[in-house]
């Protein structure tokens, strides 16, 4: 996912400069020590794939939203579970695919 550009307010004043950094730095810090510890907090989470064609957050081929709520699903000897979902268009506007993997059982 890519981020947005930030409004860093007006040239010259210094506290909103300040106060809109540190909005900006404060998540971004977060999700850098998450990922340096191996955390899946680090990654994108949803309990659905988001919704395919929409543009209004910019994903990137290949950009993987992780299930936060997996499940074994199918019939009796082709059950699999969805870890997440790849973005596999090149526009501006998602496509989502099911990443899948079976169960075995």
């Amino acid at each position: 996912m890519r981020l947005p550009l930030p409004d860093l307010g007006q040239p010259g004043n210094i506290p909103t400069l300040l106060a809109a950094l540190s909005k900006l730095l404060r998540p971004l810090v977060t999700q850098l020590n998450a990922l340096s510890d191996g955390q899946l907090i680090a990654s994108n989470t949803a309990s659905a794939a988001p919704p395919s064609g929409s543009a209004t957050v910019p994903y990137a081929r290949g950009d993987f939203i992780r299930n936060s709520a997996p499940a074994v699903l199918g019939s009796a000897e082709s059950q699999y579970v969805i870890l997440g979902w790849v973005n596999v268009s090149t526009t501006s506007t998602a496509t989502w695919i099911a990443c899948r993997t079976l169960t075995g059982t």
